[in-house]
């Protein structure tokens, strides 16, 4: 069942999937509320926590715009999947708790898709902290540059065709990389900004580029 709020239809609906980030997510919430776009709503999914997430972000809970699911230990390709079932804007996007935006990021999306109002996909670069390769998910011994990378973070997609597409298979790595592939053979039309408004943090040790990157 597709859960969505009558009574509101934000042109974005943010999802943030977290798992025991009780210690750096209000970094990416803050970075949120303090965007120069203000017609969203944000889906903050948590997969099974077990530190004191939900005392950390109650005081974002009392914003209207803020929502909160709780499920049990299903990955973050299956719970972005649960946001964007539940989500009411007309874009899905995405933000980790390990990142943050800069303060146009969403102002710049809109625009382009207010524009181009054809493209079902849009992603782009990012401002890079920490490690700037990853491994290659066709050649587990070569590492690519990022910007190279589909990087789901970025994604701004048309929340009916994500949900046409069927969202993203539960996949341990490239989970985002898949889904851009699924998406450009589906014949969405994709876009690409290089404004690189996203930041990616690759410092935290726990991250799931961070953990494949050693295998």
């Amino acid at each position: 069942m597709i859960l969505i709020n009558p009574n509101r239809v934000p042109f974005f609906t943010v999802i943030m999937c977290t798992f025991n980030r009780a210690h750096i997510i209000k970094r990416a919430l803050d970075s949120l509320i303090d965007q120069e776009e203000t017609d969203w709503e944000c889906i903050i999914v948590d997969d099974g926590s077990s530190d004191n997430t939900k005392e950390v972000i109650a005081q974002y809970l009392e914003n209207p715009k803020f929502r909160y699911m709780y499920h049990k230990n299903k990955g973050l390709p299956l719970s972005r999947n649960v946001g964007i079932l539940a989500a009411a804007g007309l874009y899905v996007t995405f933000l980790d708790t390990d990142d943050y935006y800069l303060k146009e990021h969403l102002k710049i999306r809109k625009q382009i898709l207010q524009v181009y109002k054809d493209i079902d996909l849009l992603h782009g670069s990012v401002d890079i902290i920490g490690n700037k390769y990853v491994r290659d998910k066709d050649n587990p011994r070569k590492q690519i540059h990022l910007n190279d990378c589909a990087i789901g973070g970025t994604f701004v997609i048309n929340r009916i065709k994500a949900i046409e597409l069927g969202g993203f298979n539960n996949l341990d790595f490239a989970d985002d990389a898949d889904f851009y592939d699924r998406a450009y053979k589906s014949q969405f039309t994709v876009a690409k900004t290089d404004v690189a408004t996203y930041v990616y943090d690759r410092t935290s040790p726990d991250s799931i580029c961070n953990k494949f990157l050693s295998k």
